[in-house]
């Protein structure tokens, strides 16, 4: 059952982590039972302050020379949200060999607000010393999702405007006209669908497609050949 810091002082329970880092079951007790992931990541704080240390690093790499399963879930709880998220995306461009996790990282495009969005970058370049973005640009060999990842990113930066019903209106029907409204094969246009994604908010976007659905009857699209490399590509908006 977790108990509040004002029951036990940060600096207690740092003591306690500190003298038990030999011993997992102490470790897993005093962290993932007795804490909140919150007040796991004040204790990461504190420990920092006391002792010079991460304790994030310590429980990742440390504990008896392992990186078990254990350690891996104990140091994940040190992490706040954009950090996990900003590991997520490294891990995605660079765990596997001539494989990107694109999946991985639309989600985090498309799934965060752009405050938290901001702070995912920021993070990025203080824990591995690189920007994200320019990651994405260099990713060999080159991938039609990179050029829907960076429009997002742009997306991002226009998450103060409005949302506007008119221009949700105008951007489903230019989508549809570009695509399913045109004679003969079904083609999307690419620089429609990167235009829009580049120049609208997350939440105009979600709105566009909202609409969309609503005056065809159906999603923008869910599984489609769609852009000019002919990649299947999945809206998840």
């Amino acid at each position: 059952m977790a108990i509040s810091l004002s029951q036990s002082s940060t600096e207690d329970i740092c003591k306690q982590v500190h003298g038990s880092l030999g011993n997992l079951s102490i470790l897993v007790r005093v962290l993932a039972g007795q804490l909140s992931q919150h007040e796991c990541q004040k204790t990461r704080e504190k420990y920092k302050e006391m002792y010079g240390e991460d304790l994030y690093e310590i429980l990742r790499h440390k504990i008896h020379g392992t990186t078990s399963k254990t350690c891996t879930i104990l140091s994940s709880l040190m992490l706040n949200p954009h950090e996990r998220d900003a590991i997520v995306a490294k891990n995605a461009i660079f765990k596997e060999r001539d494989r990107v996790d694109y999946k991985a990282l639309i989600e985090i495009y498309v799934g965060r607000k752009s405050s938290h969005f901001f702070l995912i970058q920021q993070a990025y370049q203080s824990k591995f010393r690189r920007h994200l973005d320019q990651d994405i640009m260099n990713i060999e060999p080159p991938h039609s999702y990179q050029k829907i990842l960076m429009a997002l990113a742009a997306s991002h930066k226009a998450h103060s405007a409005q949302v506007s019903v008119h221009i949700g209106k105008c951007d489903a029907q230019r989508l549809f006209q570009t695509g399913e409204g045109r004679c003969g094969e079904f083609k999307i246009d690419e620089g429609v669908v990167l235009e829009i994604l580049s120049k609208r908010s997350i939440p105009q976007l979600n709105l566009t497609f909202s609409i969309f659905k609503h005056i065809y009857g159906h999603t923008y699209t869910k599984v489609k050949k769609a852009l000019s490399t002919n990649v299947v590509v999945v809206v998840i908006f």
